[in-house]
């Protein structure tokens, strides 16, 4: 879908659905005076019946609005202005996109609102709006017969008079950030009959070939090769074999340093011999979401042409149960050497990422960041919307959390003390692959920190914000591409 930008009235954009904002105050001055005004006053009088609130992602349609081009108007709160953030604009703007895109075919114009300065750029507003636009239409149901939402035909962005001159360029970086946000929602909403780590690596190829990408794949015997040692164990309860993808993107110089991003690929996960139980398995087609997200971003740092150096790392494998199925009691020896007492078979994705890790290192990845739905425990300790993050480099840390801030993605910081590596000691290896009951997630970070060489290094643990139990009205159920934003805002500044 392409999104244009165009300097039309309000009221005189043509079009399935105008869709506009209006804030608590309800002051309709400027071109929403316009809008009021071709409409007879309508907009005037739902604001003095109550009608029309203005709070925050309130959707109120009029389905037959005489007197404008648009066959439909659709109003959308935005509460109150000086509480308004980027996250809540954007929920805003999804929950109006998901109420008009529920058919296929709709041409949509979007009133480019001008909120205050000091809470949302200019930039920032339209990128945001071409994000939704492009997120907000696509659902998780595409193997549906009778779908729920449809990608939208056309879009035009309705902006003043000023706004053309960077406006086209923010709607362009929204459209690019929302079609990476949908390759990795796409790739976690698919059932684990169609990814799995073969498939997913056809896939990387695929997308590194649209754009002239390096891309290469490491099969079973590569791996053995390499002496992945950690990985292979889980894979080889499978009949799937195991892949390790990286993807790399070369903007800047051959000096220049490296970002690399890791993303566990747990297609699926039963928990091995440490078998889940049915409910928590229901969706653990989600597993391989940092795999996805990590994929994701690099789709976008290529597209956006940023001055960076950056390789995505795919750890792919299936974690199921059979008679070749890793055990309790095992002991792994994982790339660099570790030796590992295996405890919990379904404390996986931590023995993936450990080897895929040390090799991104090796490689020569000068800062690191990985993704993975690890641990249950950052979900009891953080909920479902905000994504742990742990890391031995305070000021490498620092610029993620930066990033994430202006990318409007939830992110918070846990400690990572020594004391808590105390708790992985073995009695019969260099470490096992569990700490006990407490401080889970921490003691699953400071796990992978053993595999990082001392490098700078965040770990992002997505465990509750990858994958959404249900729909919301700003928001589609199942698979969320979050942390996208942040992977590309950080690339943003390092360039």
């Amino acid at each position: 879908m392409r999104i244009a930008v165009e300097t039309t009235a309000w009221h005189e954009a043509a079009a399935d659905w105008l869709i506009v904002a209006v804030d608590e105050a309800r002051n309709f001055d400027g071109p929403t005076c316009a809008l009021d005004q071709a409409l007879g006053g309508t907009l005037t009088r739902l604001s003095e019946s109550g009608d029309l609130t203005g709070k925050l992602a309130e959707l109120l349609p009029l389905p037959d609005a005489h007197g404008i081009a648009a066959q439909r108007l659709l109003v959308v709160g935005l509460g109150k202005l000086n509480e308004l953030t980027r996250t809540t604009f954007e929920q805003a703007v999804t929950a109006a996109v998901r109420q008009v895109s529920t058919k296929a075919g709709v041409s949509v114009a979007f009133a480019v609102p001008e909120l205050p300065s000091d809470r949302i750029s200019a930039r920032q507003t339209v990128e945001t709006i071409a994000l939704g636009l492009t997120v907000g239409s696509v659902g998780q149901d595409s193997l549906k017969a009778e779908r729920g939402h449809y990608p939208l035909a056309s879009a035009t962005l309705l902006v003043n008079d000023a706004a053309p001159s960077f406006a086209e360029e923010a709607a362009q970086r929204g459209a690019i950030l929302g079609e990476a946000i949908n390759l990795t929602r796409e790739l976690v909403n698919l059932p684990p009959e169609q990814i799995y780590p073969e498939s997913v690596a056809q896939r990387a190829q695929a997308v590194a070939a649209d754009l002239g990408l390096s891309c290469t794949v490491l099969g079973q015997s590569e791996l053995e090769a390499e002496k992945m040692g950690s990985l292979l164990a889980v894979a080889q309860g499978s009949d799937r074999p195991p892949r390790v993808v990286f993807v790399e993107y070369r903007g800047a110089g051959d000096d220049a340093p490296t970002l690399a991003i890791v993303g566990k690929g747990v297609t699926f996960d039963s928990g091995g011999l440490s078998l889940k139980p049915s409910d928590s398995m229901l969706t653990m087609k989600c597993d391989m979401a940092g795999a996805a997200t990590a994929l994701g971003a690099i789709t976008a740092i290529a597209r956006l042409k940023l001055p960076v150096n950056v390789t995505a790392y795919l750890g792919l494998v299936e974690n199921m149960v059979s008679g070749s199925s890793y055990k309790l009691g095992d002991i792994l020896t994982a790339r660099n050497g570790v030796t590992i007492e295996v405890q919990n078979t379904d404390a996986e994705g931590r023995l993936v990422l450990a080897d895929v890790l040390h090799y991104a290192v090796e490689r020569g990845a000068d800062r690191v960041i990985d993704l993975a739905t690890l641990t249950g425990a950052c979900v009891v300790a953080l909920g479902e919307d905000v994504t742990g993050a742990f890391t031995n480099d305070q000021r490498w840390c620092d610029q993620i959390l930066a990033a994430a801030s202006t990318a409007g993605e939830y992110v918070w910081q846990l400690p990572t003390f020594d004391f808590y590596a105390e708790l992985l000691k073995s009695d019969v290896a260099d470490c096992r692959n569990i700490g006990g009951r407490w401080g889970g997630a921490i003691t699953a970070a400071k796990f992978l920190e053993k595999f990082v060489e001392k490098k700078p290094w965040v770990h992002l643990d997505i465990a509750g914000p990858s994958f959404a139990s249900s729909n919301k009205p700003h928001r589609e159920g199942g698979a969320t591409g979050c942390m996208v934003r942040t992977l590309v805002e950080t690339a943003t500044h390092l360039s």
